[in-house]
């Protein structure tokens, strides 16, 4: 049996380090709301309480390493386990609440375990959990119904990365999936869905892809945010063509406190230091970048 109180642990744990901030860019005035981010690892995970194996959709381990990290090859989630995992994504989002964020967003991409669900290329369950595209996105939309009933579907949001192959999380037709999942979401009415564009799948370059995110925003019924790889002009011109609601920006805003203003004054940025990235240091490459008037 998975020790479900160090998994809500785990939960608090992530929600106290990681956060979003929504924002249009468009125009004089910045809407912006703050949000948790509640996710779990599954078979990436490298940390585990008392040594406990992870927990996945499979029993398939990552083959490839990152830097000199080593992925201990997880357990498959037994059918009885998985009502407890979607309450304890219920009691953190809730906990978010209560903390005085805005909402939540469940992180469904990259390889985490909710990723790890919906992509064919790992799952390779024969339960009601496995198999069909149905039955792949029926965990993260367990997920997404129980958040929604307990805080409401007004503050509610999910990330999925359907075309992305993060941590070897890959998917033989992800627009098909992307389809599915938002088709899907529009019956539970959230917030939004923020979904991570087809050219960061590793490995991709600068290849030009002809996949892209539209059927799926044409397909969503609410807010819908875009990421990967977006600059101030590149954001402008998908919400001049009405490609998406709102832009995320991660490794921009983490090198510029300030990106608002920035963006505004057309002023310069700061670079981003890859090598800082996911480091346990609290401070480099966190909170040392400086704002613009300390540059002037």
């Amino acid at each position: 049996m998975y020790d479900t109180k160090k998994l809500v642990y785990d939960l608090s744990f992530f929600l106290l380090l990681d956060f979003s901030v929504s924002f249009d860019m468009l125009g004089n005035e910045f809407v912006i709301r703050s949000s948790k981010t509640v996710w779990l690892l599954g078979q990436a995970l490298v940390f585990q309480p008392d040594g406990q194996t992870p927990v996945s959709s499979t029993d398939k381990p990552i083959s490839s390493q990152r830097e000199v990290t080593e992925f201990t090859p997880p357990r498959p989630l037994r059918t009885d386990e998985i009502p407890q995992i979607v309450n304890d994504f219920r009691i953190a989002a809730r906990n978010a609440i209560e903390a005085g964020f805005d909402g939540v967003e469940i992180h469904g991409a990259h390889g985490n375990l909710i990723d790890q669900f919906m992509k064919d290329q790992v799952n390779n369950r024969t339960d009601q959990y496995g198999g069909s595209l149905e039955n792949r996105c029926r965990f993260p939309l367990e997920i997404v119904e129980a958040i929604a009933n307990e805080i409401g579907s007004d503050k509610v949001g999910i990330r999925p990365s359907p075309h992305v192959n993060f941590m070897e999380s890959e998917d033989s037709d992800p627009e098909a999936l992307g389809l599915h999942m938002v088709k899907s979401l529009n019956k539970h009415g959230i917030a939004n869905c923020h979904m991570v564009e087809p050219r960061m799948k590793i490995g991709a370059g600068n290849t030009k892809f002809s996949e892209s995110l539209l059927p799926m925003r044409k397909a969503f019924n609410s807010t819908f945010i875009v990421a990967g790889g977006y600059d101030r002009e590149d954001g402008n011109k998908a919400l001049e063509e009405n490609r998406a609601d709102l832009v995320a920006y991660g490794r921009l805003f983490l090198a510029n406190p300030d990106l608002l203003r920035r963006f505004e004054l057309h002023a310069p940025l700061n670079k981003y230091n890859r090598e800082t990235f996911y480091t346990h240091d609290l401070v480099v490459g966190y909170t040392d970048y400086p704002f613009l008037e300390d540059t002037a």
